[in-house]
C-alpha cells in the first residue's frame, strides 16, 4: 500500500443528487411562461420529479454505462440463420424505459404537451443523448402518420403509449411501440429525391415490396420505420414494420452499425431491403410532403438536444468554478473567469428560451404560429446546433486538465456536441430552407417580424439589428451565397427579442451587447467588463 504523503484538498464535489429542472432557472421560467394555468401545476410537478431523476446518481450511472458499452450487431444466430438484431447494454433499456414512461413520446394532443415534453427532452439529453434518438423519432412520426387517418388510428396509440416493451414481436401485440426513420442513401445524402430504393405495388391496395438500401437508418431495433422510396408515381413515404402481423420477420438486413464520433450508445445502421413489405403513407409522389412533418419535429428536437448539452456543459463549468480555488479565491469570483462563464451562460439561456418558445408554438397550433415555425425552426436548428460545439469545448476548458479526462464527463459532451448540427439536414440545408420559406410564403416573414416586433423599443441594439435584418431581406435575389449569414442574424435577433421580453435585465443587456451590438470578441469571455456578469454567471449555477 502506498504511503500517505499529503492531504488532498480543493477538490470539487460531483454534480449529482440535484434537481436538473429546478436548478435551471431559464428552463423553469420558460415552462411557467408557456404553460396555461390549468396545465402549470401538474406540469411543474412532473418536471421537478423528472429533474430529480435526471440528477440522481443511479440514472447518471446508467448514462455512463450505456455510453461505455455501445450496441453490438448480430446478423446471424448460432445456426447461421439471419436475425439482424442489435444487442444493447441493460442500462440502455433502463434509460429508454424511463424516457418513455416520462412522456417523451406522448406530447401530441395533451394540454401543453409540447412544452412539457420539450423541457423533459432538454433534461433527458443531459443524462445520455444517445437514447433520445428513438424517443425523438417516435414522437416525430405522429404528424406524418396523421396524413393517413387509418394508419394514425392504428399506430398513434402505440407511439404515444408510456409503456416500453423491448420485445421483437408484432406491434399489435405490444403495449407500446417505437419508430425509426430511413431517408438518406449512399448516392444522395440530404438530396432525398436522388433515392433509388424501388417500391413495387403488391396485390393488396396500399402495400408494396421495397428493394434498395438506406445509408443511415435511425434506431434500427424499433418496431417500425418511415422510409422514402420510388413508387410508380414518384418518391413516396412508406411504413416498414420490423415484424409482420403473422410474427415473421420483415426483410430488414442490417449490414453494419456506424462507428460514430459520439452518440455511442445509440445504434445507427446501414440497411438493405429485398422484397421488404411496406405500407404506403400518403399519396404516391408526395413522399417529401408527407414526411416533412416528421422532419420538422425532429429538427426541433435537435435544437432541444443542443440546448440540453449546452446547459449541462455550462452547469458543470459553473459548478466547478464555484468550488475550485486558485490564486487566492474561488474561480467564479475571478473577473476573467466570470466573463467566460457569463458568456457561456448567455448562449445556454438563449438556446433554452428559443427552443421552449418554438415548442409553445406547436401547442398553440394556430396559423400565425405555424407560419413562425416554418422559418424559426430551420433558423434555430442552424444556429443553436452550431453553437453547441464551441460551448462544450470552452466549458471543458473551465475545468482545466480535469475537463479533458473521461471521468469528468466533459469529453462525452464534446463528442456529442457536433451531432445535432449534422442530423436532420446540415447547416446549408437549414439555411436554404429558410430562404425557401421566405420566398414561397410571405406569411413566414410577417410572423417572424410580428414576433420580434414585440420587443422593439426596449433595447437600441436590438432595434438596430431588426433594421439590419429588414435591409438584408429587401433583396433575396442571389441570396444563396449569403444564406448562412442571413439565417444567423434571424436566429440571433429572435433570441435577443425573446430575452429582452422575458429574461432578467442583466441577461438581456449582456446578450444584446455581445451578440447584437458588436461589443465582444470572437472568443468566449470577451464581453464588456462593465456588464453585470456576476449576476449572469450566478444565475446559471446549479444548486446541490
Amino acid at each position: 500500500m502506498a504511503g500517505i504523503t499529503h492531504t488532498v484538498t480543493n477538490q470539487v464535489p460531483p454534480l449529482v443528487q440535484y434537481d436538473v429542472f429546478g436548478s435551471d432557472r431559464a428552463l423553469v421560467e420558460a415552462v411557467e411562461r408557456h404553460l396555461t394555468p390549468e396545465a402549470r401545476e401538474d406540469g411543474l410537478a412532473e418536471l421537478s420529479a423528472l429533474g430529480h431523476t435526471c440528477g440522481s446518481a443511479q440514472v447518471q450511472e446508467w448514462g455512463a454505462q450505456a455510453n461505455e458499452n455501445p450496441p453490438r450487431l448480430r446478423t446471424h444466430d448460432r445456426y447461421g440463420r439471419r436475425i439482424d438484431e442489435v444487442d444493447f447494454h441493460p442500462a440502455w433499456h433502463r434509460l429508454l424505459g424511463k424516457g418513455v414512461s416520462a412522456g417523451l413520446t406522448a406530447a401530441w394532443g395533451l394540454p401543453g404537451g409540447h412544452v412539457r415534453r420539450a423541457a423533459a427532452f432538454l433534461m433527458w439529453t443531459q443524462v445520455e443523448a444517445g437514447n433520445c434518438c428513438p424517443l425523438s423519432m417516435t414522437h416525430a412520426a405522429v404528424p406524418a402518420l396523421r396524413t393517413d387517418p387509418e394508419l394514425a388510428a392504428e399506430w398513434e396509440p402505440r407511439l404515444t403509449s408510456m409503456v416500453y416493451d423491448r420485445a421483437l414481436r408484432p406491434a399489435g401485440q405490444k403495449p407500446g411501440a417505437l419508430f425509426g426513420m430511413g431517408m438518406t442513401e449512399k448516392q444522395g445524402g440530404s438530396d432525398v429525391r436522388a433515392n433509388t430504393t424501388a417500391a413495387r405495388p403488391l396485390a393488396e391496395d396500399g402495400t408494396y415490396a421495397l428493394t434498395g438500401h438506406k445509408w443511415f437508418c435511425s434506431a434500427p431495433m424499433s418496431d417500425a420505420f418511415l422510409v422514402l422510396a420510388q413508387a410508380p408515381g414518384g418518391l413516396t413515404c412508406f411504413l416498414v414494420p420490423r415484424v409482420l402481423e403473422d410474427g415473421t420477420r420483415n426483410v430488414f438486413a442490417l449490414q453494419r452499425l456506424k462507428d460514430k464520433l459520439g452518440n455511442r450508445s445509440n445504434a445507427s445502421a446501414e440497411v438493405e431491403f429485398d422484397g421488404t413489405w411496406a405500407r404506403r403513407v400518403g399519396e404516391e409522389g408526395a413522399g417529401v410532403r408527407t414526411i416533412i412533418g416528421m422532419v420538422a419535429a425532429t429538427r426541433l428536437d435537435c435544437v432541444l438536444g443542443s440546448a440540453g448539452l449546452m446547459r449541462q456543459a455550462v452547469a458543470q463549468a459553473v459548478h466547478h468554478c464555484a468550488h475550485r480555488e486558485a490564486f487566492g479565491g474561488k474561480l467564479l469570483d475571478k473577473p476573467l473567469m466570470r466573463n467566460v462563464l457569463a458568456d457561456l451562460a448567455l448562449e445556454s439561456e438563449a438556446a433554452t428560451t428559443l427552443a421552449l418558445r418554438l415548442a409553445a408554438a406547436y401547442d398553440d397550433g394556430g396559423e400565425q404560429e405555424r407560419a413562425l415555425l416554418r422559418i424559426a425552426v430551420p433558423a434555430a436548428k442552424y444556429w443553436v446546433t452550431k453553437r453547441c460545439a464551441p460551448v462544450a469545448v470552452e466549458a471543458s476548458e473551465c475545468l482545466g486538465g480535469n475537463g479533458y479526462v473521461e471521468e469528468s464527463g466533459m469529453p462525452r459532451l464534446v463528442r456529442e456536441s457536433p451531432l445535432n448540427s449534422v442530423w436532420e439536414g446540415a447547416g446549408n440545408v437549414q439555411a436554404l430552407d429558410v430562404l425557401r420559406a421566405l420566398r414561397r410564403d410571405p406569411g413566414t416573414l410577417d410572423a417572424y417580424l410580428r414576433e420580434v416586433g414585440q420587443a422593439r423599443g426596449a433595447d437600441h441594439r436590438l432595434d438596430a439589428a431588426i433594421k439590419d435584418v429588414l435591409t438584408d431581406l429587401a433583396d433575396l435575389e442571389g441570396a444563396e451565397g449569403r444564406a448562412r449569414r442571413l439565417t444567423e442574424r434571424l436566429a440571433l435577433v429572435l433570441q435577443g427579442a425573446l430575452l429582452v421580453r422575458y429574461a432578467p435585465p442583466e441577461v438581456a443587456d449582456a446578450f444584446c451587447a455581445g451578440r447584437l451590438g458588436g461589443d465582444a470578441g470572437a472568443a468566449f469571455g470577451t464581453l464588456p467588463h462593465t456588464l453585470d456578469l456576476a449576476s449572469v454567471a450566478e444565475r446559471a449555477r446549479p444548486e446541490l
